[in-house]
């Protein structure tokens, strides 16, 4: 018997949106569908979308490319699964597009996709049909992928590198909020995803950095959307950073545990659950669809070459600073200061570490984390981190 799960994603309610938000396609509803022979796959959509469909190998997925969409999914939209069909994700993974990651359960092909014109209640809908198959089977079709007619639009890059200033010769600090898009990062138990923790935090700090006219600050992300980890240190490396800080916010088996924490990269981590956090955040080009077999190894081994010792010394110096000045304003984890192999702090010139705000899994930590006030004291204590850092820093160089 067929089985039928339903994702209502809500409409907007509150204030208008602007034109140019009207005009996009809008997902009125999902649905996961297991039948004897195939799991079914259907989007319901405001218009007759374009598309690119095709399937990624360990893990196995099935990435969906749209144009970029209106979505109002509801609460635990996550956790529809069915058939084939473990998992499914959705967000902005680039400027004009979306996209949609369904983690399949075993080896399976795409062996249909269409879309079917609106008739009786139902709008458009576009339907995919994946089947089983052997691993070796899936590995060796190699196959290309499903595209509409006309075709989707390329992916356009999410990352713009502001130009740099004439005679500007302040210090350069870049901020990246982790996650984003397609990658929601944590979740707290009441709804909370870590992307926009970590988003707040990074615009708060901007606005305490800048407020004093020393420093010229450079986001990595700027609104909800995919930034691949390569492409975060790849800004920093471009825009010539000085600094690059990370933000995040973690979950815990336990609800128990609370506290903030400083990372820096390291050639073996200084724990068992600092080397898990790597594991975890390294996995978010995976979430976000990418195909990781194209990459260099650098960043899906985080090899530390040589060019980056001096680097990773200063970011030690920084993070033992920065960890002094966030125990004033914040409670921390004990050993604050933690080392792992964190694909996103791998720059080889530039001074890099990654804050873990807190716990979205504690209850108490999670309103800390909401809160402005809690995000005006957090983001002092980073610039008055930056500040004594810097003036190490000068007078090192003066000696």
């Amino acid at each position: 018997m067929t089985r039928i799960f339903l994702l209502a994603l809500c409409l907007a309610l509150a204030a208008p949106a602007a034109p140019a938000a009207w005009a996009q396609p809008m997902v009125s509803q999902v649905r996961i569908g297991e039948h004897p022979d195939k799991t079914r796959f259907v989007m319901e959509l405001s218009e007759a979308p374009r598309y690119r469909v095709f399937t990624l190998a360990d893990p196995f997925r099935v990435v969906i490319d749209l144009p970029e969409l209106r979505w109002a999914p509801g609460r635990g939209e996550g956790d529809q699964k069915g058939g084939l069909i473990a998992a499914m994700r959705f967000g902005l993974f680039a400027p004009g597009t979306s996209r949609v990651v369904l983690d399949l359960s075993a080896p399976a092909r795409v062996s249909r996709v269409f879309v079917l014109p609106p008739t009786g209640n139902y709008p458009y809908r576009l339907v995919i049909d994946v089947v089983p198959v052997s691993r070796a089977s899936f590995l060796a079709a190699r196959a290309a992928p499903i595209v509409s007619d006309p075709p989707l639009d390329p992916a356009s890059s999410a990352v713009a590198v502001p130009p740099q200033p004439e005679a500007d010769e302040r210090r350069t600090i870049v901020i990246d909020p982790g996650h984003g898009g397609i990658d929601p990062g944590s979740r707290s138990l009441t709804g909370v995803d870590e992307k926009n923790i970590a988003l707040a935090y990074a615009r708060a700090l901007r606005r305490q950095l800048e407020a004093g006219g020393r420093y010229r600050v450079v986001l990595t992300r700027d609104k909800d959307i995919f930034i691949s980890l390569r492409d975060r240190f790849g800004l920093a490396e471009r825009v010539a950073g000085d600094l690059f800080i990370s933000l995040h916010a973690n979950n815990h088996d336990s609800p128990r545990v609370r506290g903030a924490s400083v990372y820096t990269l390291s050639e073996q981590a200084s724990d068992a659950e600092a080397e898990a956090l790597a594991a975890k955040e390294n996995k978010a080009d995976i979430i976000a669809g990418i195909n990781l077999a194209e990459q260099t190894e650098v960043v899906s081994k985080i090899l530390i070459d040589l060019a980056q010792r001096e680097t990773m010394n200063l970011s030690k110096q920084f993070a033992n600073g920065l960890v002094g000045e966030l125990g004033r304003v914040t409670k921390l984890l004990g050993n604050a200061h933690r080392s792992a192999g964190f694909a996103v702090l791998k720059s080889a010139t530039v001074p890099s570490i990654l804050i873990e705000i807190g716990y979205l899994s504690n209850q108490t930590e999670e309103r800390l984390l909401r809160s402005k006030k809690h995000r005006i004291g957090v983001s002092r204590a980073i610039g008055a981190a930056i500040e004594a850092y810097f003036e190490r820093q000068t007078s090192l160089n003066r000696t």
